[in-house]
């Protein structure tokens, strides 16, 4: 062991004994951060002092450490990418980078990964760019504490995504903070990534886009007041936990998006003020466990094509209608869950109401069909309606039933 030790500081020691310290800025020995890169060498770390830098697109094929020192700007000129990473383990810290060009084929971003492991970019503001980050084919990187915000898209097809990553695996988006683009963050054909704790919000399309996208996590975060909250399609064995999703109204908008989805959980998460929190199509296999449904037009939407589906321990409160669907079959499972539309009652006081619980209200079968019906909303003639079809069932699936509603709303611990 000891002579393994040894051999790996003898390899390692020539990289630490010669890394040096570049300088760039008006007192240092470079002008220019292209200077300063061209310089240096494999594991050197360049300092930039303040200022303005405007050099086109800086390429960075070494492995360098690039640290700002009170925020210096590098300046896109609305040309091209600012920066690119072309090799393993590069770190970026501490600038502003503004104005990178954009290109209707290229995905034109302030900085663009290509084919990197190990690399991070970490506590950088990003303002006015087309994409913020770009990361393909990456490996192991972490993208942390950035503000990433742009005013320069009008439409979702005049800007980019905030964070987009494409064929990678291991990234890790951590503490960022997004708003303005196309979509938050986007994955698409990764895998094993990481998504904690951002806010992403008031963007044109998602706050986060799953396609393609195998055995990941996003927990932590907060989807506010975006064209959507979330959307996760065509992807297996995703986690989605302990996340916000509040305030996405509209017309067709949803606070969480699946589409052909499965194997995946969606525990301990909050939707509170969206016009539908969760829509299901496609959907099998998911768990939904210990989730918050508070103030919603629909609280879920899951289609007659969604099967094997777990909607267990929940609280449903204030929403307009709890649950709704287009078909009469019923493939899942609910149980345990709290409704405060439920009226039974409890007379062995065991906390589970006697009599089940139909969440499938007539009047949301009829939306459902002819949304002009909620024009009624609130009608005596609705109300009658429901109550009547409670006793006579005749539209609603008999079989679509919490057959053990709890008496009190659960009460759960403080998300992350």
């Amino acid at each position: 062991m000891k002579n393994k030790i040894s051999c790996l500081l003898f390899i390692l020691l020539p990289v630490f004994a010669f890394s040096a310290v570049l300088k760039v800025g008006k007192n240092g020995q470079y002008k220019t951060i292209r200077q300063a890169i061209a310089a240096a060498k494999n594991g050197d770390t360049i300092f930039v002092q303040k200022g303005h830098y405007r050099e086109g697109t800086i390429d960075i094929e070494k492995s360098l450490t690039l640290i700002g020192i009170d925020r210096p700007v590098i300046d896109g000129n609305l040309d091209g990418e600012i920066i690119t990473f072309k090799a393993d383990r590069i770190t970026l810290k501490g600038f502003k980078l503004i104005n990178s060009g954009r290109d209707e084929i290229k995905s034109v971003a302030a900085v663009h990964i290509y084919t990197s492991a190990d690399s991070v970019i970490d506590n950088n503001i990003f303002e006015n760019n087309h994409f913020g980050i770009y990361v393909q084919r990456g490996l192991r990187c972490m993208i942390s504490n950035n503000k990433i915000t742009s005013n320069r898209g009008t439409s979702e097809e005049s800007i980019g995504d905030g964070i987009h990553l494409l064929g990678s695996r291991e990234i890790w988006v951590k503490n960022n903070y997004i708003s303005g683009h196309k979509d938050g963050i986007y994955l698409e054909k990764n895998a094993k990534c990481f998504v904690y704790r951002n806010l992403s919000r008031h963007n044109l399309r998602y706050g986060l886009h799953f396609m393609f996208s195998n055995d990941s996590v996003y927990t932590g975060n907060v989807f506010d007041n975006n064209e959507a909250g979330v959307a996760v399609m065509y992807a297996m064995n995703v986690s989605m936990y302990h996340n916000k999703f509040i305030n996405n109204w509209g017309d067709s908008v949803f606070g969480l998006l699946l589409k052909e989805i499965s194997f995946s959980k969606i525990k301990g998460n909050t939707f509170t003020n969206n016009t539908t929190a969760i829509f299901a199509d496609g959907a099998t296999k998911i768990d939904f466990y210990n989730n918050q449904f508070e103030n919603n037009g629909w609280a879920i939407k899951i289609n007659s094509n969604c099967m094997e589906n777990k909607v267990i321990r929940n609280n449903f409160i204030n929403n307009t209608f709890d649950v709704s669907t287009n078909g009469s079959t019923v493939m899942n499972d609910f149980r345990f869950n709290y409704w405060d539309k439920y009226e039974g009652y409890d007379l062995n006081k065991d906390k589970i109401g006697d009599v089940p619980f139909h969440p499938l209200s007539l009047y949301s079968v009829l939306v459902e069909q002819n949304p002009s019906v909620m024009l009624l909303f609130r009608s005596f003639m609705v109300d009658m309606l429901d109550r009547t079809e409670k006793i006579i069932p005749s539209l609603t699936p008999e079989s679509f039933v919490d057959d053990q509603p709890l008496m009190k709303p659960l009460r759960f611990k403080n998300n992350l």
